[in-house]
């Protein structure tokens, strides 16, 4: 990190000063931030030299008070030069500190990131998803290649974060990295946890985040409408695999289950619900909140259609579900095949689910809600995309009353 650095021998009065002999201090200054400290040497006012920062005079004594003055400096110089070469970002109050021969506990950024992935590494299937602990590592993978592209450093002191760092590591995503506005919210979102912790424990004064505001923007949730869903359905692949895919695709479609949720789902977790039909009964991932969903008769057909299988008895799971890139990957094939223009991937079932199937179809949002295991409703709304149909029809009760 380039710096602007500067050294200053000076007197410093003391309170009520009269006369006699003066402390002489040693200023340092980096980028505008001042250290200072005692030389534990004194002089007369008549005898210092302002503009040199030295004792004037010629006398073996001067000579040696301003030898140790050189000497000081210079290891102050060296403590710069040392800390340039580990490309450790340079501070007055570090280089006083080291001029001092007092160890710094030094806390820098991407160490108490890699501590944070650690622990929530640990946490993995108890209080933390997989996927939590791989969108970390994606922040600090971008985190490390921002202050390497910004300041060309490994590393940087948490105290040295500022209002300037953010909105720099904000046009860095958005530019060099080319991400989305929402994604470029999200990850500073997750550096903005390692910055609380830091704060938290008392490494930080300030915190950058105050007058740093964006915005996720509401974007337009891709769903399949009912003729695109019953065209899915009635379609016939030449090949097992895509059947199989889209079969797993269309249970999600009729559930609102996530693709995690529906990689675990178990046998014993399809149960008999108080209305004498089949529900699911299972805990989201995501969340760990119950999740409790009547089964349409296309679910349970598919459930039926896979009960046999082989992967299914051996597992005790109830589908014989794939990785969520294989899924992925052919639902864009099998969009191709059933005349879809659309990106398909596997959460669209999701959103599917909460518009096609329920909302559209007048169930309340309230149990739409409960059945996706949603927490507060507003998510809920955020998946739920009211049609223009569902508008008419609602109207068109309106317009008999007028």
């Amino acid at each position: 990190m380039k710096t602007n650095f500067s050294l200053l021998f000076y007197l410093k009065k003391p309170k009520n000063y009269n006369e006699g002999p003066i402390p002489v201090y040693l200023r340092i200054t980096v980028n505008g931030k001042r250290a200072e400290t005692t030389t534990s040497r004194t002089c007369e006012p008549t005898q210092w030299n302002s503009n040199a920062g030295r004792l004037k005079g010629t006398k073996q004594c001067v000579r040696a008070f301003n030898a140790y003055l050189d000497t000081l400096q210079a290891m102050v110089y060296a403590a710069h030069e040392s800390l340039t070469t580990q490309k450790v970002a340079i501070t007055a109050d570090r280089l006083k500190n080291l001029l001092n021969g007092k160890p710094e506990k030094l806390y820098t950024i991407l160490d108490v990131f890699k501590e944070h992935n650690n622990q929530v590494a640990a946490l993995v299937g108890s209080d933390f998803a997989k996927g939590t602990l791989e969108r970390y590592k994606t922040s600090l993978k971008h985190t490390q290649d921002f202050i390497k592209w910004k300041y060309n450093v490994n590393d940087i002191d948490v105290k040295e974060i500022d209002h300037d760092f953010v909105v720099s590591y904000d046009f860095y995503l958005r530019s060099v990295r080319k991400c989305a506005n929402n994604s470029a919210v999200k990850y500073l979102k997750n550096f903005k946890k390692i910055i609380r912790i830091c704060i938290a424990s008392g490494w930080m004064v300030n915190d950058p985040f105050v007058n740093y505001k964006a915005k996720v923007k509401v974007v337009d949730r891709l769903f399949l409408n009912d003729e695109e869903l019953r065209r899915m359905a009635a379609k016939v692949f030449g090949t097992e695999r895509l059947g199989q895919i889209r079969d797993i695709f269309l249970f999600s479609c009729f559930t609102g289950l996530a693709y995690a949720d529906v990689q675990k789902l178990k046998a014993t977790e399809i149960i008999t619900g108080p209305d004498g039909e089949k529900w699911i009964n299972t805990q989201r991932q995501k969340t760990a909140t119950p999740t409790r969903v009547p089964l349409l008769p296309p679910a349970v057909s598919i459930l039926n259609k896979y009960s046999d299988s082989p992967v299914c008895e051996h597992s005790g799971k109830a589908l014989p579900v794939s990785t969520n890139q294989k899924m992925n990957a052919y639902l864009k094939e099998i969009a191709d095949i059933c005349g879809i223009p659309k990106k398909l991937t596997y959460h669209i079932a999701r959103h599917t689910f909460a518009t096609t199937v329920t909302l559209s179809n007048g169930v309340p949002i309230e149990s739409v809600s409960k059945m996706l295991g949603h927490t507060n409703i507003k998510t809920t709304q955020h998946y739920a995309k009211i049609l223009d149909m569902k508008v008419a029809q609602d109207m068109s009760k309106l317009r008999q009353l007028y």
